[in-house]
């Protein structure tokens, strides 16, 4: 993965790692699981259409080729993920959520070898092992005594396949769409299925408290516009597993958010996985680069 990628896709995750969070604090803030989809994703579809409207700026309309593939996309990609996650995270903590989506990469890079016959190698395939693994430290430390997968936790393991499908499949058209074009498409359409929580909306913003409306438009603006921008820039300059591997931070910073943002305290199991999760992602970015170097070198 080269230097401008791993840093976009840093950058990403940090910014989706706290999204879980703000979405918890917009849930308890008045705002129903419903109604927040809806208001974050015609925020951040007001954010592409000024975009678009900004003068000098050339926008492109999708060709008619790919708009189905586009629509298909935005459905899984946008509606199905935040539908789960949103309502998976009323019975779910923050923490968890980040910890169930953290095993994203192991969709992606299965789904990347059939798909786009990509070839992450020994040392991805070991690494994404190693992260997969501290994943499961973390939800283990996190599931109580019972070790039951509630409702919400499939709902969001579904947002987690919804993503892998999603990140795999919409990088070929980045060959023909700029990441910012593309993104806006799929907000837009993927947009569309939320307007079934519009009755009542309107009442349940004026009851919502300061904190549920700034978590609102912090996840309208930055998760769901710009984080979603810097990831396609991202996949469009590097392999769909290797720049995906970096998802396996993003537990990581989820439990950090939640625990300092609404006081959920990881346990030490959590943590432990969490290191081993980045252990994951060094393996896979770091040794594959080092044998890539070694290689030259020979």
């Amino acid at each position: 993965m080269n230097t401008k990628a791993f840093l976009l896709a840093s950058i990403t995750v940090i910014i989706w790692g706290s999204t879980f969070a703000a979405i918890r604090a917009s849930l308890h803030g008045g705002y129903s699981a419903g109604h927040l989809v809806l208001v974050r994703y015609l925020i951040a579809s007001a954010v592409f259409i000024l975009y678009a409207l900004w003068p000098g700026v050339k926008f492109r309309l999708p060709k008619k080729e790919d708009l189905l593939r586009i629509s298909i996309l935005a459905f899984i990609g946008i509606s199905i993920y935040h539908i789960g996650v949103t309502f998976g995270e009323q019975t779910v903590s923050a923490g968890t959520a980040g910890m169930l989506i953290g095993s994203a990469p192991v969709f992606i890079a299965i789904i990347a070898a059939f798909v786009l016959k990509e070839r992450l190698g020994l040392y991805g395939w070991i690494g994404l092992g190693i992260g997969f693994t501290g994943i499961t430290l973390i939800t283990l430390g996190t599931a109580g005594p019972s070790l039951n997968i509630s409702e919400g936790a499939f709902l969001v393991l579904m947002s987690a396949i919804a993503s892998a499908v999603f990140f795999v499949f919409q990088k070929p058209l980045l060959s023909r769409y700029n990441p910012i074009e593309l993104t806006a498409y799929f907000t837009w359409i993927g947009t569309i299925p939320f307007f079934i929580f519009f009755p009542g909306l309107f009442q349940e913003i004026q009851h919502a408290t300061l904190e549920g409306h700034l978590s609102a438009i912090f996840v309208g603006i930055f998760p769901a516009a710009i984080g979603y921008v810097t990831w396609a820039v991202a996949l469009s300059l590097g392999k769909a597993s290797s720049v995906s591997s970096l998802l396996y931070i993003e537990p990581v910073i989820a439990i950090f958010v939640a625990w300092v943002w609404l006081q959920e305290v990881p346990s030490t199991l959590s943590v432990i996985g969490g290191s081993i999760a980045i252990l994951g992602v060094l393996v896979v970015n770091g040794f594959g680069k080092y044998k890539s170097v070694v290689k030259k070198a020979a």
